[in-house]
């Protein structure tokens, strides 16, 4: 399936195909309980991944050891996908920001990030 995302002020756009979503994902790490995002629980395939406009307006967070490039709008501050040392090139997407997609509504699976070594 195709699907178009973006931050809150549409700073922010890009696309991508995948499997239909029908389930997500939610981490506990420090970062991620405070964002209470809810994540795509598949990784995209970068050459499936369209950053379609907004690059000079997004920046990056690193957490401690910098596995995982947390992107953000910096105009609104919204959290729309990042991408991690553990599957370079792949991203996962915040689901709040995929048009016509109700994350609430799917099954979520947890991932214990908070332990992880």
């Amino acid at each position: 399936m195709k699907y178009k995302g973006s931050c809150h002020c549409r700073s922010v756009r890009f696309e991508f195909e995948c499997e239909e979503m029908v389930s997500a994902l939610q981490c506990n790490c420090s970062i991620c309980i405070r964002k209470n995002a809810l994540m795509s629980k598949q990784s995209i395939e970068p050459e499936k991944f369209t950053l379609v406009q907004g690059k000079e307006n997004l920046s990056v967070y690193h957490w401690g050891d910098k596995d995982v490039n947390h992107y953000f709008c910096k105009t609104c501050g919204i959290y729309p996908f990042h991408d991690s040392i553990y599957e370079p090139g792949k991203y996962r997407v915040n689901l709040g920001c995929i048009e016509n997609l109700e994350p609430r509504t799917l099954p979520v699976s947890q991932f214990d990030g908070k332990n992880q070594l």
